[in-house]
């Protein structure tokens, strides 16, 4: 694996001495994007609508308990992320053992596969026609690979996708399958089939010298992803940078092909930002609907066509701990609503403030204004009780406390429209040369935290001179579980000084 290369980007305003940026949104992407430009001495703001920061990557706090809006493991073959990462965190990392698997049937099974595992868990009978399916799958595989599927099917055999893919991806996106397109599979589980999962596990293969397959532990902030954003902010606003919360950005002015302001409502009234530079990170189809005076109508059209699933996390409190070793599970049992669970106090003890207790995080996928989403928080506390019981982890009377947080747009749905709605949406604003769009919703592009903020570093380095193709991150890239470990190089010749070298 290497780094992205200089490709073909769009033609980028270059930053001159004096010029002005503003970032809207305050996750991952844009205060890396906040951090780097401040510490240049560059004049920046990051506008934040939330009254927290790290976007998705945030961590909640509840009564002194601290938990992820979703798990958020630090690892990365990114070497100038990795750089930063300790630059704002320091020793405030630890190594966190890493165990995660699959509920299903009734039975748990190990993730990443584990053949004696599956082995016994799906019996010798089943576990046979998952192998003949996967041969028919590899010797007549499916001539077109356009959804979801399709994509999985080739590669694991139509048996294994009915068992330990469809159920819980339909749960996760609300949509068929069908209706998933293979590029996300491409971006989520590349590399991977059924023969080199089961030969892995088997210790049938001979183990590379460069390549560390199935991450066994991982890096964490003590408390919480949120920890590194909290700590992100703290130094942009030592170094003279601003970082703004409960500031929603309204409308985005352009004039002459350029933005030239925004328009924002804040607690105290509506104001005006006006920049020479803006990196957005809100969603594309906000974006669109931010744009005065309004793009055009196929433009707005396309805008709206962008979908994204949003996410509800029920936080327990329980009085007791050691309930599981795992970090998390994922629940593809459709006998339950819940999609995943996260047990803190194996991520860190630290995120949990009194002895003898758990933190679990019950995730909900559901699309805003839906069932889950509209539900009182009372019933979803006591939705998330009852199904932690019928799983065998909780004895319900042991449940003390819950809070709830809902997270709109946590992830951009690849569904069978979306791509000629984002290329159509690009024909618009690729050519606005000061805006520039990074991160997850940004780019309607399922990225990794540590993908999000290369595509934030690549758009610094292109304001100042680099020529990198920041919609090429997260394309090409090997699948996320394996790491090589030669670390890899960033292109020092494209890099403008002061940018992160790897």
């Amino acid at each position: 694996m290497t780094e992205p290369q200089a490709g073909k980007p769009r033609a980028v305003a270059q930053l001159q001495p004096g010029d002005r940026v503003v970032v809207i949104g305050a996750g991952p992407g844009g205060l890396t994007a906040t951090y780097l430009l401040t510490k240049q001495g560059v004049p920046v703001t990051a506008l934040e609508g939330d009254d927290v920061v790290g976007g998705i990557a945030r961590t909640a706090q509840y009564k002194g308990y601290r938990f992820d809006i979703g798990g958020h493991r630090f690892f990365t073959k990114i070497t100038p992320v990795e750089e930063l990462w300790h630059e704002i965190l320091g020793k405030e990392f630890i190594s966190v053992p890493r165990l995660s698997r699959i509920y299903y049937n009734g039975r748990f099974f190990d993730y990443p596969l584990k053949a004696a595992n599956a082995l016994r868990g799906l019996g010798i009978w089943n576990a046979v026609l998952i192998v003949l399916s996967y041969f028919k799958a590899r010797l007549r595989p499916n001539p077109v690979e356009e959804n979801f599927e399709q994509w999985v099917s080739n590669r694991f055999g139509r048996r294994l996708y009915q068992i330990f893919f469809k159920t819980y991806t339909e749960k996760v996106w609300g949509i068929p399958c069908t209706e998933i397109r293979a590029e996300w599979a491409a971006q989520r589980i590349q590399g991977l089939s059924l023969a080199k999962a089961i030969l892995s596990a088997a210790a049938l293969t001979r183990r590379s010298t460069t390549i560390k397959t199935l991450i066994h532990e991982f890096q964490y902030p003590r408390l919480g992803p949120g920890q590194m954003w909290e700590m992100c902010t703290g130094r942009i606003r030592e170094m003279g940078g601003e970082v703004l919360l409960r500031h929603r950005v309204k409308a985005l002015e352009m004039q002459d092909g350029r933005i030239v302001a925004a328009r924002v409502k804040t607690p105290g009234g509506e104001r005006r930002f006006e920049g020479e530079h803006f990196i957005s990170t809100t969603d594309i189809r906000s974006l669109v609907r931010m744009i005065q005076p309004p793009a055009p109508e196929p433009i707005r059209k396309s805008g709206e066509g962008l979908r994204y699933r949003d996410f509800v996390t029920v936080a327990l409190v329980i009085d007791r701990d050691n309930l599981f070793p795992d970090n998390w599970i994922y629940i593809h049992s459709p006998g339950v609503k819940v999609g995943r669970i996260q047990n803190f106090n194996n991520w860190s003890r630290a995120m949990v403030p009194r002895p003898g207790a758990t933190c679990l995080g019950l995730e909900y996928f559901c699309f805003e204004g839906d069932g889950l989403w509209t539900m009182p928080d009372a019933d979803l506390i006591a939705l998330a009780t009852k199904e932690v019981a019928m799983l065998g982890l909780v004895d319900p009377s042991k449940v003390v406390d819950g809070t709830v947080v809902r997270m709109p747009k946590a992830y951009p749905i690849y569904d069978g429209e979306y791509r000629a709605h984002l290329d159509t949406v690009r024909t618009f604003l690729d050519p606005i040369p000061n805006l520039h769009l990074v991160g997850r919703n940004g780019m309607h592009k399922y990225n990794n935290q540590d993908h999000s903020m290369l595509t934030a570093m690549m758009t610094v380095w292109n304001m100042q001179g680099a020529k990198y193709d920041v919609w090429s991150v997260n394309t090409d890239y090997e699948y996320h579980e394996e790491q090589r470990l030669e670390a890899p190089q960033a292109d020092r010749a494209a890099a403008p000084a002061g940018a992160p070298s790897g």
